[in-house]
């Protein structure tokens, strides 16, 4: 492991680990959508602070992650957890094998995602961004995922502007599920919830960023968060899916 993946994970690990306050309140947000018992996926689990909430409520989580130095850090982290499977994989369209961009210095937005996604979050970046490693990874999809798992009760889909691509390889309704989408990709945004509307009946709601606070005071329709753009600015959205 090189010193910049090695600083990079530290990063990581600070911006996502030494914030007391978050953990508490994290637990308190999922806690309406995660249950003692439940199957969770964790895709994009990157140093498994969502998985370590999803095994704090009693879960049992399936940690999906390409990115080598990640899977070593998640595998030391929880491997001994008798509830914690980790998948070193990427999850996309259709199962095969891609090209992981790693950032190393800044490993939360490696991603497989096009250069034009890339470039957009390299200009709405305060630092010099670099996507310096390029990794074979394997693919698979929800579908597959599904099917060697089972169905989780919550699914997180965190995965740097590949959301799209990841929603594309599903083809069964979820009981519910999140995505991080990006201001900067107004028409990816709209595309993803034109998959989901296909899957069923959902409602909406949506916490910005890292707030772990729901935005809208009641759960609502597809239609009415597709009349409205996400604010500027803003960079990423967690939508939560739930059935109606």
């Amino acid at each position: 492991m090189t010193w910049a993946i090695r600083t990079g994970l530290l990063r990581s690990e600070l911006i996502y680990y030494w914030k007391p306050f978050q953990r508490r309140r994290m637990r308190a947000f999922y806690r309406e959508l995660v249950r003692p018992g439940d199957l969770c996926f964790d895709l994009g689990a990157h140093v498994g602070n969502r998985t370590r909430t999803f095994l704090e409520l009693g879960a049992r989580v399936v940690a999906v992650e390409p990115q080598p130095a990640c899977v070593q850090y998640l595998r030391r982290r929880f491997g001994r957890h008798p509830g914690f499977v980790l998948c070193p994989k990427a999850v996309g369209s259709v199962p095969g094998s891609a090209i992981l961009f790693v950032n190393s210095r800044n490993p939360t937005i490696s991603t497989l995602s096009r250069e034009d996604w890339r470039n957009s979050m390299a200009e709405a970046s305060s630092r010099v961004e670099a996507w310096d490693i390029q990794a074979p990874t394997e693919v698979t999809t929800l579908d597959q995922l599904l099917a060697e798992f089972g169905t989780p009760a919550f699914c997180k889909i965190d995965v740097e502007g590949f959301e799209l691509e990841v929603l594309q390889g599903l083809t069964f309704p979820l009981p519910s599920f999140s995505f991080e989408f990006l201001s900067l990709h107004p028409e990816r945004i709209q595309a993803c919830l034109n998959l989901v509307e296909r899957l069923g009946n959902y409602e909406f709601n949506w916490s910005e960023q890292e707030t772990m606070r729901w935005q809208e005071p009641r759960w609502v329709p597809i239609s009415a968060i597709r009349k409205n753009s996400p604010p500027s600015g803003n960079l990423s959205f967690p939508a939560i899916f739930t059935p109606g």
